[in-house]
C-alpha cells in the first residue's frame, strides 16, 4: 500500500514543513479558521504544518492551508467599544453611493462603484 502524495509528517519532501493530505492532520493541529470557530487565534506562533490538495480552481500547482498548535493558541481578543465603531463606519462606507449618497443598504458591487439605480441611470431621471 503507498502512502498518499502529500503524506509527510516529517517534512523531508515539502521544504521542512510536515505536510499532510486532506483531512489527515492530527487532532492538535488546526487551521485559522478551526480555530477561530474554539474562539482561538494563533496568537504569533509559528505554521507548525500544512496540508496541501489538488483543485481545479488553481493553475499554479497544488494549493495549501496552514495548521497551527491548538497548545500554543490564544484566546481571541474581545470587542472593543473603539473598534466595533471602527467597524461600522468601515461597512457603513462600503454600503454609501458616492454619486447619490445614500446608504444602499448592501455592500456597493465594486466593479460598478455606485448603487445599482445609480448605474442603471435611474437616480439622473428621477
Amino acid at each position: 500500500m503507498s502512502l498518499p502524495r502529500f503524506w509527510d509528517p516529517d517534512g523531508s519532501r515539502h521544504g521542512g514543513t510536515p505536510t499532510y493530505p486532506w483531512r489527515m492532520a492530527p487532532e492538535h493541529l488546526l487551521t485559522r479558521r478551526q480555530l477561530r470557530a474554539r474562539g482561538l487565534r494563533p496568537g504569533g506562533q509559528d505554521v507548525a504544518a500544512q496540508i496541501l490538495w489538488n483543485s481545479r480552481k488553481s493553475a499554479t500547482g497544488p494549493r495549501a492551508a496552514y495548521l497551527y498548535r491548538l497548545d500554543l493558541a490564544k484566546p481571541v481578543r474581545p470587542m472593543t467599544a473603539g473598534r466595533r465603531a471602527a467597524l461600522a463606519a468601515a461597512n457603513r462606507a462600503r454600503r454609501t453611493c458616492p454619486a447619490c449618497g445614500c446608504d444602499a443598504g448592501y455592500v456597493l458591487p465594486a466593479h460598478l462603484g455606485t448603487c445599482l439605480p445609480c448605474a442603471d441611470g435611474y437616480a439622473a431621471a428621477a
